[in-house]
């Protein structure tokens, strides 16, 4: 299951996005490029900086990067794509933007033990790939959520990759990211 692909330039990354991207997003009504895009959209909207911008965009990359299929949450499995993604890209970025894309599905299931009302509000894909990530955080793994550098910066993305998934929604394209990635890059 787990491929231990290094992605070796923002070229390799927009590549992966452009090609692998049009694949259906899990249950959700948009494609992977689709939430990946509208993601860094709404972060950018929030006035987020470079780095969670660059996380929201890239976020989801450990989807494209795995071989187990849209329903791999169906056959019970957790692909742990944020970890997927965050090695892939390990080398080259810094860690206001890996530890966020590391800690985003952790920033899900820190939500649904903090707010009552956020699991309610999760897609149905959604609900049945937190079942396989863990479920809603224990108040001992909350506290110790929050103590870890880029928490805050992980719920923020949580929240545009809650909202990131409208069908049709008109947003700037892959390539209006390309100048953003590369500068992070090292």
């Amino acid at each position: 299951m787990r491929q231990t692909a290094r992605i070796a330039s923002v070229e390799e990354v927009f590549k992966l996005l452009a090609t692998g991207g049009g694949a259906a997003y899990f249950g959700e009504p948009v494609t992977v490029l689709e939430h990946s895009l509208q993601a860094a959209w709404f972060v950018q909207c929030l006035g987020g900086d470079d780095a969670l911008i660059a996380a929201a965009l890239l976020h989801d990359l450990g989807h494209l990067l795995h071989s187990e299929g849209e329903d791999a949450a169906d056959r019970g499995l957790d692909t742990r794509h944020e970890e997927l993604a965050a090695a892939a890209l390990g080398e080259h970025l810094p860690a206001s933007v890996l530890d966020p894309i590391r800690l985003h599905v952790a920033a899900k299931r820190f939500l649904c033990f903090a707010e009552p009302d956020y699991l309610a509000g999760l897609s149905p894909a959604s609900v049945e790939s937190l079942a396989l990530q863990g479920g809603p955080m224990t108040a001992a793994e909350a506290e110790a959520f929050l103590k870890l550098p880029h928490a805050r910066a992980a719920l923020a993305l949580r929240r545009a990759d809650d909202a990131a998934k409208v069908r049709g929604l008109q947003v700037p394209p892959l390539d209006a990211y390309r100048a953003l990635v590369a500068s992070l890059w090292r």
